[in-house]
């Protein structure tokens, strides 16, 4: 594995973005779980609407609330929040302009739509407010609320506009709250304190699309985390076996003759399921080939890379955490 780019010790706000379809949001929810192993506090966010984290913690859709929904292994809390953008600028104009009130009259009024519309950053600049927000609260007792912030953040393709709200917010306000708010915002997303992580399957258009992204996070200044392949699947076959296949000189009679021995079956039966069976080995000797190659390419990043199951069962509750147990493991936690 290669070095990371930020100390993990020092990281309050893990975001985890990735191509659709590669289970961001479940590697998202079993980060959380690994974070707050021991006693710790953790923070899981979502920003899409989608109700994803509700969804694979089998809980009714969550609120615009920070609520504990999980308990870490060895002790610990998950703490979740769907952030809802109407709310969220509810708040935002109550804190910087004292118009709650106002504020639910313009939600009434479609004026989120309406801002989000003509200034699409805006709407980002809530959400990421919001998150940020939870990384910097202190209690009373003056120690930070949350020992760390997990965002489940949108996909790969949009991830560097999201997160750099500086840039988007420079032609809605040069001065003022809205400009000092993003300049908070972006004081947190771009510190020590801040990892993207990248979601990917060892598959070409999501190793392509992490790469991309990985490149255009770096151009923005913003800092690139680890890279969590997802969904692996392990052979069964010694090395040696993968490497004839791959070759085109596998022998379906020596499986043929295999299963006479072991007494599977006979004759002509025996050809025809060796047959059957070689190529499924040949198929899987080049799938594997492939999947190698993929992971070369994932190394050029430089990133340090965690690999999670195929979970043959999918995910549910008892798979998440031993996905989280994973990558406590592996050290991602």
């Amino acid at each position: 594995m290669e070095s990371p780019d930020t100390d993990w010790a020092d990281v309050r706000l893990h975001v985890v973005t990735g191509k659709g379809g590669t289970g961001k949001t479940t590697v998202a929810a079993a980060l959380a779980l690994a974070l707050a192993s021991g006693g710790r506090k953790v923070l899981l966010v979502e920003v899409e609407g989608r109700q994803g984290i509700a969804q694979i913690f089998d809980l009714p859709p969550l609120p615009y609330e920070e609520r504990r929904i999980a308990v870490a292994p060895s002790g610990g809390d998950v703490y979740a929040l769907a952030i809802d953008p109407e709310e969220a600028m509810l708040e935002y104009m109550e804190m910087f302009y004292g118009m709650r009130r106002a504020g639910r009259a313009l939600t009434k009024m479609g004026i989120v739509d309406f801002a989000t519309t003509v200034a699409p950053g805006f709407r980002d600049v809530l959400v990421t407010g919001k998150t940020t927000e939870a990384v910097r609260r202190r209690g009373k007792n003056g120690r930070r609320v949350y020992d760390a912030v997990v965002l489940d953040a949108p996909p790969t393709g949009r991830i560097t506009r999201f997160l750099n709200v500086t840039k988007e917010v420079a032609g809605l306000a040069r001065v003022g709250p809205i400009k000092n708010h993003s300049d908070l915002v972006s004081g947190v997303v771009k510190s020590p304190e801040t990892a993207v992580h990248f979601v990917t399957l060892l598959e070409e258009m999501p190793v392509q699309e992490t790469l991309d992204g990985i490149a255009e996070l770096r151009a923005a200044g913003l800092p690139a985390g680890g890279i969590f392949i997802n969904m692996v699947r392990r052979s069964l076959l010694p090395q040696a076996a993968l490497d004839t296949a791959v070759k085109g000189r596998f022998d379906p009679e020596e499986l043929a003759l295999g299963l006479k021995a072991a007494g599977i079956t006979d004759g002509s039966q025996a050809d025809a399921l060796a047959g059957a069976l070689a190529e499924e080995v040949v198929e899987h000797a080049h799938r594997t080939e492939l999947e190698r190659a993929e992971r070369e390419t994932l190394a050029g990043a430089g990133l340090t890379r965690y690999e999670l199951p195929l979970l043959a069962d999918g995910v549910d509750l008892a798979g998440l955490y031993e996905l989280a147990e994973n990558m406590r493991t592996q050290g991602a936690a």
